[in-house]
């Protein structure tokens, strides 16, 4: 029989037809098929899954895997076997090897004579037992069951030599499922994929959606912002998200870039001189052999670029000592320097001065260098700058 109905065959229900129809508490894997899992939920809804838990008895070899429902997906032929533990069930483990530990499987499994001719025809609990060695791993889980934890087992350990160390040894392995549409609690480490695209669930305390082809973080299926940490690569130009220091990034296609650019700000508090006429980027008497400034031109293509310097024209009170900026892009200038843009300063005794303009046109995204010039009106007076400074805002 290929196509069945539950409640529907006048000659009565097969335990088949109940189980390849029972379409309410699974997840899709495929089009027949649902994810094996416990259903998840708590007292107060406080854990994500407590169903089927493991506890172990301290300094024993013993432990209990307590109540709870689950779901066994099986071949398309033979449907999903729903389970309920209705009462605690206790496990003894065995002793541990002479020489080398093992890890054992504790397993929700199912057994059905009808197919696999095992005179049983029940769902149990029971332990898997793995093989001792140097470098232990889990046997494979038997057909039609569902593993719930690791164990792992030490040698010499016994009920009388110190028992299992259930922090250490148990690993939860729990997979969850829920009804068709329900959002999937389910751990860290999960790798499977979704059953259809819009399908969600909660992973690490975030949203995700099946997108197809991977899990995506909710907010980029609405045009919110990304948490922090929940993404490394944008799904589309113009996906917003906030980065592990908390600085607001734009994906542009290729990268991350900050969404608020930052100003660009370069100084220095070394006084250098120049009784140069003709502008130049190198002072005399200082470390810094040229004042410069790099920066991305913003999506804007403009900036406000500032700059200043405390400036003397040292013993002249005719003579005026000249800063100015001078733009480069690749080593091509684009803004020469000129007295036009300068800020400017005469006489003996010191003054800070500033100047601030936009340039715009740029070309967005491209880098640029701006580079602190400097020059004297006259041969003879020598001009000294101080605490100098450049600055560059994006504008609008």
């Amino acid at each position: 029989m290929n196509a069945r109905s539950a409640w529907l065959s006048p000659d009565g229900q097969t335990r088949e037809d109940t189980r390849v129809t029972q379409v309410g508490a699974v997840t899709p894997v495929t089009d027949a098929k649902g994810r094996s899992g416990v259903l998840p939920g708590s007292d107060g809804g406080q854990y994500r899954v407590t169903g089927l838990w493991l506890a172990g008895t301290t300094g024993a070899m013993t432990a209990t895997v307590g109540v709870g429902r689950a779901v066994i997906q099986s071949t398309v032929a033979r449907g999903a076997y729903p389970v309920a533990v209705t009462e605690p069930v206790p496990l003894t483990f065995a002793d541990g090897d002479s020489q080398y530990g093992r890890i054992d499987l504790v397993v929700l499994r199912v057994y059905d004579h009808a197919y696999d001719s095992s005179g049983r025809s029940q769902a149990v609990v029971e332990i898997v037992r793995g093989t001792p060695a140097a470098e232990p791993v889990a046997p494979a889980a038997p057909d039609v069951s569902l593993v719930l934890f690791t164990v792992a087992v030490g040698a010499n350990v016994t009920a009388g030599n110190g028992g299992i160390d259930w922090d250490d040894a148990r690993v939860d392995l729990r997979p969850t499922t829920v009804a068709i549409g329900g959002i999937l609690p389910t751990r860290s480490d999960d790798t499977a994929p979704g059953g259809y695209p819009g399908h969600y669930r909660d992973i690490n305390s975030t949203l995700q959606r099946w997108d197809g082809s991977a899990w995506v973080p909710y907010p980029k299926g609405v045009g919110g912002i990304a948490p922090a940490g929940s993404l490394t690569t944008g799904g589309y130009t113009g996906q917003y998200r906030e980065s592990a220091n908390g600085v607001l990034q734009r994906w542009n296609g290729s990268a991350w870039q900050s969404a608020v650019a930052p100003p660009a700000y370069t100084g220095s508090l070394d006084a250098g001189t120049t009784a140069s006429t003709t502008y130049t980027a190198a002072l005399a008497d200082t470390a810094v052999s040229a004042l410069t400034l790099t920066f991305t031109a913003p999506p804007t293509g403009a900036i406000l670029l500032g700059f200043g310097a405390r400036m003397v024209t040292k013993e002249s009170s005719t003579a005026t000592a000249f800063m100015t900026p001078q733009l480069t892009r690749s080593g091509t200038v684009i803004i020469a320097a000129n007295d036009e843009y300068a800020a400017v300063h005469g006489g003996p005794v010191a003054s800070s001065v500033s100047t601030l303009f936009r340039i715009y046109g740029l070309v967005a995204g491209a880098e640029y260098a701006v580079t602190a010039m400097h020059r004297s009106s006259s041969a003879s007076v020598t001009c000294e700058f101080d605490n100098l400074f450049l600055r560059v805002d994006p504008s609008s």
